[in-house]
């Protein structure tokens, strides 16, 4: 796994912000605002009201009327990378977190409206990327003896469930909204490409087949469609998700077939790490960036 899901510092990368949103009919992009430092990964709340990223190793909260970002007291949690997921009922956000013991990420769960966290996965390093829609199970990519595949674990913690276990990187599991599947990526046909298997692990099957390199799979919440960050073949090695590269936001059918460029961008690490699909379906949140020379 590479190294870029250490939180990066604003004094680290030179970089402008630009908090957007993408209508996924008529392509139309929206600037809600931009910050002079990083910010990563927007989850959009289900009320409609607010967009959580993630910056300097906490969590805000951007209210989507006043246009203000508000800090997320996460207690002890102040080392939180772009893996955030918030629960079914966003009364709670699951995140991961490097513990200051050793660095390594875990997954912790704490109140949306704010408090102290609870640790998931005492086994590192894990980073979390679906909720199931019953509420009761986390899924989430981990190294296991040198080897990264797919788990799930309990919302309350205990043994964990391996999901994958073939040669290559597999990454970003999140579940459909019927809870019948977990949408993935993997390099074990080459490239980095988009998957989808049974919640039990069953069934993996390829969905993407281009000459790209695809990350980070996110499922509209009526079901419908699959949203998916792309970099250029060449741009990056298959196992990378770079900042700072001329990348795509694409959409296809949750049933497979031709995607479409929805927005190109340059952006990549943070850009659409985890689910930011609107409410209802028709729009997408992301963060697109401009390098301060």
């Amino acid at each position: 796994m590479n190294t870029l899901k250490v939180p990066r510092k604003a004094e680290d990368r030179k970089v402008i912000s630009i908090l957007e949103t993408v209508d996924v009919i008529s392509r139309e992009r929206t600037v809600l605002a931009e910050f002079d430092y990083l910010i990563e990964a927007p989850n959009w709340t289900t009320d409609d009201q607010r967009l959580i990223y993630n910056s300097r190793g906490l969590l805000y909260s951007f209210d989507l009327i006043s246009l203000k970002s508000t800090q997320i007291d996460s207690g002890y949690a102040i080392q939180c990378n772009n893996d955030h997921v918030l629960s079914p009922d966003n009364t709670r956000v699951a995140v991961s977190h490097h513990t200051l013991e050793d660095g390594q990420s875990r997954i912790y769960v704490f109140p949306l409206a704010g408090g102290q966290p609870s640790l998931i996965t005492a086994i590192a390093p894990s980073y979390l990327h679906g909720w199931s829609p019953d509420g009761n199970t986390l899924s989430y990519c981990a190294e296991r003896n040198g080897q990264y595949d797919i788990y799930t674990i309990s919302v309350d913690g205990g043994i964990e469930t391996q999901l994958t276990d073939i040669p290559g990187l597999d990454d970003g599991p999140e579940y459909s909204p019927c809870g019948s599947y977990i949408w993935f990526n993997s390099t074990r046909s080459g490239l980095m490409q988009v998957w989808r298997m049974n919640a039990d692990g069953s069934g993996q099957t390829q969905m993407t087949f281009d000459e790209s390199n695809n990350w980070f799979p996110h499922v509209s919440p009526d079901g419908k469609c699959i949203a998916y960050i792309t970099y250029r073949k060449g741009d990056v090695a298959p196992g990378d998700h770079p900042p700072n590269k001329e990348v795509e936001i694409r959409v296809m059918s949750s049933e497979g077939g031709q995607s479409r460029t929805l927005v190109s961008l340059f952006g990549g690490q943070g850009t659409i790490n985890v689910n930011s699909w609107s409410p209802d379906s028709q729009k997408l949140a992301f963060v697109s960036y401009r390098v301060i020379e």
